[in-house]
């Protein structure tokens, strides 16, 4: 089974697209998406660079690796140009957008115009969500709920919650059950898990047991991640994630074809906006609220 990491982060020095994927083969990872270096708006603790700079350097960390790495840029809805920004980015190979709502709301009506371009370009979000250890006062704007705004979007994007909203967990779930359920009535945005670490170990079972008894039509909405480093991807503790969640699965009886969905289709399917049929979920059936 080839595995995707579909969060890792740029922080500074050179691309090595090679030595990234060698770190990732150790793993027993085969690929991933990379996140480009922070816009200069963000306060989040890693390199800032200006556009032009961050849109290079994360498409040469992806050069020549076709099907294996992917660049995804880093946006900030208070940048004057964000707008323009992401249209070029769209015809320049980049294939999603990441947010971090550090200092806005995700329904901001700044943050709202910026997802309607995204929105325009039919490409993904990729959205931290839950507690935010920045130092600075971000946690408030990062409760799952707030994702409730994206309703407003009148076509509607494919996006990822991070982290699954820890400690906010159960929240994220229920706003993935209104999301279904509005998809299936309108098509409108779609809502994946993003399970990458954020829910320490304690919390681990917690989450991806409820994620699979809940009730909810999610396996194909589930996505590994890792939050590494391209610079210093660290295998010992990726492939120590890898196994800890292995075997949660065989707890819960998660057979191998939703597993493959975990660890490859979905990436390839939140990626490439592909639809798949979903199901109303059960205890929404007779619900008028």
């Amino acid at each position: 089974m080839k595995i995707y990491d579909m969060h890792v982060h740029v922080n500074g020095g050179e691309p090595e697209p090679a030595g990234l994927l060698s770190k990732m083969e150790d793993a027993g990872v085969y690929g991933g998406a990379v996140f480009s270096a922070e816009p200069e708006p963000s306060s989040a603790p890693l390199q800032k660079l200006p556009y032009r700079e961050r849109l290079k350097n994360v498409l040469d960390w992806c050069r020549g690796v076709d099907g294996r790495l992917f660049p995804i840029l880093w946006v900030h809805p208070f940048e004057a140009d964000v707008g323009d920004q992401i249209k070029d980015a769209a015809l320049s190979g980049i294939r999603g957008f990441k947010v971090i709502c550090d200092t806005f709301s995700v329904g901001c009506p700044e943050s709202m115009r910026m997802l309607e371009t995204i929105e325009e370009t039919k490409l993904p979000v990729i959205f931290h969500s839950g507690i935010l250890w920045s130092g600075t006062d971000t946690s408030r704007f990062n409760r799952p709920a707030e994702w409730e705004a994206l309703l407003r979007l009148s076509r509607g994007v494919k996006f990822s919650m991070g982290h699954c909203s820890w400690p906010w967990h159960d929240e994220c779930i229920a706003v993935y059950g209104k999301f279904l359920n509005s998809y299936l009535e309108r098509q409108s945005s779609e809502m994946f898990f993003d399970v990458t670490p954020g829910t320490p170990v304690i919390y681990r079972r917690d989450l991806l047991t409820k994620l699979f008894t809940v009730g909810y039509d999610v396996e194909n909405n589930i996505m590994f991640g890792t939050d590494s480093m391209a610079n210093d991807y660290d295998r010992d503790w990726v492939a120590g994630w890898i196994a800890r969640d292995n075997a949660i699965y065989d707890e819960l009886g998660v057979p191998a074809a939703t597993r493959e969905k975990i660890y490859k289709d979905n990436f390839f399917r939140f990626l490439s906006g592909e639809d798949v049929s979903h199901v109303l979920p059960e205890v929404n059936k007779n619900s008028q609220g």
